[in-house]
């Protein structure tokens, strides 16, 4: 008997208490500067190397965190489950987790790319350095999806979530988009849980779970309801 599809769709409330920051927390700011002038096309062509410190800056944080009961009780739910996690965290928590298979939406820390093709990608796990070039000859950037650019993985995201057996949203305030709007692929049928401190408005959708605290404990009281679905 094949395992049921559950696809999980996680945003940086599950990081946090790995004690990773957000680009939403306290005053918005780093260094002085709004976050989406260090995370757009417009601040890279400005003031590059601002880019790269801000960024290397938050790899050295991913780096030292470490992956969560939140992370590990996903990973387990392999054991029953075919899951997928959709994250839009560009962290490798829910590699290091244990999780197997995992989709960045928004790109991933540890990877640095050509400026001209995103297909060459790179691995970096130290810092990136002004003026570097990709065997093409174009700068080397962050593999990030910055905020006012396209997001290329969200076509494959949206028919993993149309497929899914069991929706699960966790540690997401559902305000950014595309990614939001993920929830509206499962069918009407699925059974949907959402796992957040503050659970955000989702409409009347059918089928819908709270579990309203810490992704930690959230998972917990998820993986318990789950039994009765495998």
């Amino acid at each position: 008997m094949s395992k049921k599809k559950l696809v999980v769709l996680s945003g940086a409330g599950i990081s946090a208490e790995s004690g990773l920051k957000t680009f939403r927390d306290s005053d918005g700011l780093w260094n002085g500067y709004d976050v989406t002038e260090v995370a757009t096309p417009g601040a890279w062509k400005k003031n590059a190397a601002l880019v790269l410190d801000f960024y290397n800056m938050r790899r050295k944080e991913v780096a030292a965190a470490q992956p969560n009961a939140a992370h590990k009780g996903l990973a387990a739910l392999e054991k029953d489950f075919d899951v997928t996690i959709i994250t839009q965290n560009i962290d490798d928590l829910h590699e290091r987790g244990g999780s197997t298979n995992v989709l960045h939406l928004h790109g991933q820390i540890f990877e640095m790319r050509s400026e001209k093709d995103p297909s060459m990608i790179f691995p970096i796990t130290g810092d990136m350095l002004p003026g570097a070039t990709a065997p093409d000859g174009a700068l080397l950037r962050p593999n990030i999806v910055w905020f006012e650019e396209e997001v290329p993985m969200i076509v494959p995201a949206a028919n993993i979530s149309a497929d899914a057996d069991i929706f699960v949203v966790v540690g997401t305030s559902l305000a950014v988009y595309p990614a939001a709007g993920l929830l509206q692929y499962p069918a009407m049928n699925t059974p949907k849980f959402i796992l957040d401190k503050n659970i955000p408005f989702t409409g009347n959708m059918r089928n819908m779970t709270p579990i309203e605290g810490p992704a930690s404990e959230g998972i917990s009281t998820l993986t318990a309801l789950l039994q009765s679905y495998k």
